[in-house]
């Protein structure tokens, strides 16, 4: 029996249906791939630079250096802020000299210059940024947030060594000056518990 007009058009709508559906469940897949993507990269991205010392990442160690060189290099510290912050951020010294897996200890000082409570996150790198693979912090404000009151000063340390293994590499032998360079940005502290939710809950 042949197919008559009506049966043809609405055999190709089915198809047409079909075929929309199709490129819907790709698109989907797509995006919600691309997005999963893009979460995993950020931790990825960051494993990366450590490890490597990609763009002046620096390293954390757990413990001191078993190794002193005499090789010395220059560590010069370097502080920047982002003006909403409305702090004052600055190294108690500008460089250190040390020996190569020789730990230092140096402070930074930072004053909360507004009239409420704020917290900072600072981020960080070294120049040249090769060598931030061989830029050991033991201990560093860096690693947390900084919640400063209103008026407060806070000396924040670093506590660090150049590895020695950066004499080992023949593409650093010219090294004799690092810095070190903090900036610090506005961070946002985790919703607290609503005031008065504790009292009307005890009802």
């Amino acid at each position: 029996m042949a197919e008559t007009p009506a049966t043809d058009a609405a055999a190709n709508a089915a198809r047409r249906a079909k075929r929309n559906r199709r490129t819907a469940v790709i698109t989907l897949a797509v995006v919600f791939g691309m997005v999963g993507a893009s979460f995993a990269a950020v931790p990825l991205y960051r494993w990366f630079c450590q490890v490597t010392g990609y763009g002046g990442t620096t390293q954390r160690a757990d413990a001191a250096s078993d190794r002193i060189l005499d090789r010395v290099v220059t560590v010069r510290f370097d502080a920047n802020i982002d003006e909403s912050l409305g702090w004052t951020f600055e190294p108690a010294q500008r460089s250190v000299s040390v020996r190569l897996g020789e730990t230092a200890l140096v402070d930074y000082t930072a004053v909360n210059n507004t009239a409420h409570d704020t917290m900072g996150t600072a981020v960080f790198n070294v120049t040249p940024e090769a060598v931030g693979r061989y830029f050991s912090k033991i201990q560093c404000f860096c690693f947390t947030e900084q919640r400063l009151a209103a008026g407060e000063t806070a000396t924040l340390p670093v506590l660090f060594f150049v590895d020695p293994a950066l004499a080992d590499d023949p593409i650093l032998d010219y090294i004799d000056t690092i810095t070190l360079s903090y900036t610090f940005y506005p961070a946002t502290p985790a919703p607290g518990p609503v005031a008065g939710a504790g009292a009307a809950g005890a009802g």
